[in-house]
């Protein structure tokens, strides 16, 4: 799935986006970082995630880069990011679930 196809105006989709096309570039950013983190959950929304590898520690490497420009600020700026990200997901299963032929709906 395309993330801009379908899901224009999710809140936090302006991050998966980007992190997709970080990812894309080759490019180790704190939004690529985030997709990463997300990426099982992502994928199973049907978002496919370029180099996702699910063994590494993609939530210390996020982290840790956040520490090094933050410090003292890292985990509440972090946990801002994760719960944008956990927006987004669930925004997302709500509109599957809301399609004509959704599985989720006809149950």
């Amino acid at each position: 799935m395309n993330v801009q196809q379908d899901n224009g105006g999710l809140p936090g989709q302006e991050l998966v986006e980007q992190g997709i096309a970080d990812l894309d570039q080759g490019r180790i950013s704190d939004c690529s970082l985030l997709v990463l983190v997300a990426a099982p959950r992502l994928n199973r929304l049907g978002i496919s995630i370029p180099g996702w590898q699910e063994l590494c520690p993609y939530e210390h490497q996020l982290y840790d880069r956040l520490a090094q420009r933050l410090g003292d600020g890292a985990h509440s700026y972090y946990n801002s990011l994760l719960r944008r990200i956990v927006s987004y997901a669930r925004a997302l299963e709500r509109e599957q679930s809301q399609k004509p032929g959704s599985r989720a709906r006809d149950q």
